[in-house]
């Protein structure tokens, strides 16, 4: 049962966390009325959480259906890659040279919670990501990047299994880092976007 003082935002978070563990599968409408009942909230409650999600990007309503996942195909993620990788190409050479404390927070994080829910895991990516991108100083990058966000995490949701072994996703990323910092970024960016989406 949830709290009535936060019953939403308690909302928000349990459905993001179902969404991104890949355990509410793309395509599986969420009913107002049973979401209500297994959660104990009241349908007004479960409309303003599914907004909210859906303001995110981690759902999708079309008229006079369910709110649903979306699925983010391999297509999909090709282009997602394609978009990206310029950004973050800029990124690498704006922060050549520089190790992020942000980011390296962030990968500390992830590793902290190699046996995490892999929703866990997804949210400290998007942060080392992101540190990286808002590190570069300029308000329209971050602006483009996240435009990106939400295609990104349910992407993610998808490469869950690619990961069975959660510490490969560290040390990609610990690699990345160094890279970076070494003044080494452009080819390890576009390695490490190439090498993850490939193997969805």
């Amino acid at each position: 049962m949830l709290k009535p003082v936060s019953a939403v935002n308690a909302l928000v978070d349990a459905l993001r966390q179902r969404v991104l563990s890949g355990e509410i599968e793309p395509g599986t409408p969420l009913p107002e009325q049973e979401i209500a009942a297994m959660y104990g909230v009241a349908r007004p409650t479960v409309r303003e959480a599914i907004a909210a999600l859906v303001h995110e990007g981690l759902l999708r309503r079309e008229r006079n259906r369910s709110a649903y996942v979306p699925d983010v195909t391999l297509a999909d993620l090709d282009d997602l890659m394609l978009v990206r990788r310029p950004l973050e190409d800029l990124m690498a050479r704006r922060l050549g040279g520089r190790r992020v404390e942000a980011a390296q927070a962030a990968l500390e994080r992830m590793a902290l919670k190699a046996d995490a829910p892999w929703s866990e895991l997804v949210a400290e990516h998007m942060a080392l990501h992101e540190a990286l991108i808002e590190a570069v100083g300029s308000p329209r990058l971050v602006r483009l990047y996240n435009t990106l966000a939400a295609e990104t995490r349910l992407g993610l949701v998808r490469l869950r299994d690619t990961y069975a072994d959660r510490e490969q996703l560290v040390s990609e990323h610990r690699a990345l880092l160094d890279a970076i910092a070494e003044g080494d970024g452009r080819a390890a960016v576009a390695e490490h976007l190439s090498h993850s989406w490939g193997e969805a």
